[in-house]
């Protein structure tokens, strides 16, 4: 079977990356370097594969999978004739995006949100926790139309979701645009009102 040494340079590049950066998007780096692995691989892999390219122990192995399993990031597949288990990552890389999207809001965003809600809920008595439940609030607010943003864009086809995407520097320029034409109108109407 494979080496760590077997796998080609680039695969093992991308693998080691993967790894490093596993530890900033809040998994652990065999974790990381497994979903790489899969990532690139061009058929599902066993457990015992995985081992050997990546050269972990198989309860690392099984653990890494019971992770990307739970953040449905891996898919399981069985081969005919054979009753060992093999994984795969998802082909679609903007499906890839769209789960990953889901599960970090449903760990993350969801219970923020949650707290927030019952927080602007709280009777406040001071004007420092006013300020808080205030500032608070901002934060909601922007949280919540990100996500309703969020789950628009969802909603498109990928092939649209790209093409807006792509047009990000033009729906900033529009914005500017818009913001300097309703800008100068209503500094116009302010100045009729005042004259």
């Amino acid at each position: 079977m494979s080496s760590p040494a077997e796998l080609p340079p680039l695969n093992r590049q991308f693998v080691a990356h993967f790894g490093e950066m596993g530890s900033r998007w809040g998994i652990n780096r065999t974790v990381g370097q497994i979903y790489a692995l899969l990532f690139l691989s061009q058929k599902p892999l066993n457990a015992d594969e995985i081992g050997e390219l990546l050269a972990f122990s198989r309860s690392n192995v099984s653990m890494g999978l019971k992770e990307l399993q739970a953040w449905r990031l891996v898919q399981l597949r069985h081969q005919p004739g054979d009753r060992r288990e093999y994984f795969e990552a998802p082909a679609d890389v903007w499906e890839i995006f769209r789960v990953l999207a889901e599960e970090r809001r449903r760990r993350e965003i969801e219970p923020t949100l949650s707290m927030l809600r019952g927080a602007l809920l709280e009777e406040v008595h001071t004007d420092e926790e006013r300020h808080a439940q205030q500032r608070m609030r901002e934060m909601h607010d922007l949280i919540d139309r990100l996500m309703t943003w969020f789950d628009d864009v969802q909603k498109l086809a990928p092939e649209t979701a790209l093409k807006l995407m792509g047009m990000g520097a033009t729906v900033t320029k529009v914005l500017g645009l818009k913001d300097r034409i309703t800008g100068a109108a209503g500094r116009k109407a302010a100045g009729k009102k005042t004259g």
